[in-house]
């Protein structure tokens, strides 16, 4: 293994021995986390800082074909490690995430050796090795303590909501923000293997030294929360950092891009150019949402009551790997056919960003993934909120009952029953055609605008990414 890392540091030998710093960027294996650290280390590269981004072959190769930009192979370098076959789960296995905890216990178990190869490797030549990590991969990075060179940061690809959630929920932390009493538990969202998983990976982090914290997210959408975080973090070590940097995708896609303007070749977008301005309901849920047959149906039939426009991403959720053929999810016979002049389904990959930015998208039902939030909120973009699991529950309350940007569609509490065609039409109807709903899209629209002025010169997350650039590089 120290073997391959080696011959694979040469094609990049020349930036990297003549650099200071290098970063190390060790992504969660699943979608959103690959995605999100991939644009993390574009960000880092482009202050002229070399970074090797870290996972599977076959993540790697995931990640850079769904990717939405043009790709800094000279300032980048991906290092791919094979690891042990991605298993498909069982036929009855299709609650997320425990049909990939295969696949990311295969990822986390061995990539541990690798990862320490090119760290000693980079730290015989850089001032500094600069490790990026998630919390669910501490086992990994756990021989960081070896190079005095390695500085650790853990990134969030979820909210700071959810960190406290699973705070108070597993070591009975207090929360003194009125938002808590609604809040679910943490530990309803997952199934007990997955917490399980997550446990063990909380314990090796013990022993890891923490440099900082840096989220994706804004403080403009969680100051308090991310205060009560850092509070938390400083009981143990008094001087760690925290950074919110976020939203990382959204600096240069702007709400009324159409397909001309953002180069889009998807084939949704000619339908898309078509429409009236803020009439399509796009719905997505996501790579990690398996959804029955049954409920499918009754989707499609309270679309097609709604008579709303909609654009639908109609995928099964990622195997482990992602590159074999999933199962095709049914719809009801003709549905298509009687809704082609109000609606459009989609079969395969889309680029979300880009479809959130176009100029008649009004509005997303959605999962309420935290990445899926960021896009929609940064964007203006108001949400039907339809979480399914993980941190998806949380996030949707923060979406409809802090900033009110988004409407329920099915409460967590019947998060075991069959959503109705007529709750989903009644849905989609008070966010895309009422009163109500454009209250919200004007809310949305407004905490979009200050979200962009976030992330530009001069902006609240603009500045704390560039504290972190500049800490790191110091």
């Amino acid at each position: 293994m120290a073997n391959q890392t080696q011959e694979s540091l040469q094609k990049h030998s020349s930036s990297s021995s003549s650099s200071s710093v290098v970063v190390i960027v060790v992504p969660f294996p699943a979608q959103s986390h690959l995605n999100q650290l991939l644009h993390l280390s574009h960000i880092i590269s482009s202050h002229n800082i070399p970074v090797h981004y870290l996972s599977s072959a076959l993540h790697i190769s995931q990640v850079k074909s769904r990717a939405t930009h043009v790709l800094n192979q000279e300032r980048i370098q991906f290092h791919g490690f094979p690891t042990p076959d991605f298993l498909s789960p069982p036929p009855n296995n299709t609650k997320f995430p425990s049909h990939q905890i295969p696949s990311f216990e295969a990822s986390v178990n061995n990539l541990r050796e690798p990862f320490a190869d090119l760290l000693g490797l980079l730290s015989k030549t850089a001032r500094r090795v600069v490790i990026i990590h998630e919390i669910l991969l501490n086992s990994v990075v756990q021989d960081s303590c070896r190079f005095p060179n390695a500085e650790v940061y853990r990134f969030s690809c979820v909210s700071s909501v959810f960190r406290l959630a699973r705070l108070r929920d597993t070591l009975g932390i207090r929360i003194g923000h009125p938002v808590y009493k609604n809040i679910p538990s943490f530990k309803e969202s997952l199934p007990p293997e997955f917490v399980a998983f997550a446990a063990h990976q909380y314990q090796i982090g013990k022993k890891i030294k923490t440099s900082g914290h840096v989220y994706n997210t804004c403080r403009l959408i969680e100051s308090a929360f991310l205060d009560f975080m850092l509070e938390i973090e400083r009981e143990s070590d008094e001087n760690v950092k925290l950074w919110a940097i976020g939203p990382l995708e959204t600096v240069t896609i702007f709400k009324n891009r159409s397909n001309k303007a953002n180069g889009g070749q998807h084939k949704c977008f000619e339908w898309l150019d078509k429409q009236r301005p803020n009439s399509v309901l796009y719905i997505s849920f996501g790579t990690t949402t398996f959804m029955e047959d049954g409920q499918i149906r009754e989707l499609a039939l309270g679309l097609e009551q709604s008579e709303v426009n909609f654009l639908w991403v109609l995928r099964d959720a990622d195997k482990g790997n992602v590159f074999d053929e999933g199962r095709r999810p049914k719809l009801p016979d003709g549905f298509e056919e009687r809704v082609k002049e109000k609606g459009m389904v989609v079969r395969d990959w889309a680029p979300q960003l880009e479809i959130l930015g176009h100029c008649s998208t009004g509005g997303f039902l959605s999962h309420c993934g935290w990445n899926s939030c960021l896009e929609s909120l940064s964007l203006g973009v108001p949400i039907a909120a339809w979480p399914m699991h993980s941190d998806q529950p949380i996030n949707a309350v923060l979406i409809t009952e802090v900033l009110k940007a988004g409407v329920v569609v099915r409460n967590w509490a019947q998060r075991d029953e069959l959503v109705s065609s007529s709750a989903i039409r009644d849905a989609v109807r008070r966010l895309m055609d009422s009163e109500e709903g454009d209250e919200v899209r004007k809310r949305a629209e407004k905490l979009g605008y200050e979200l962009r002025k976030a992330t530009a010169e001069g902006g609240i997350s603009r500045k704390e990414l560039d504290c972190f650039i500049a800490h790191i590089s110091r």
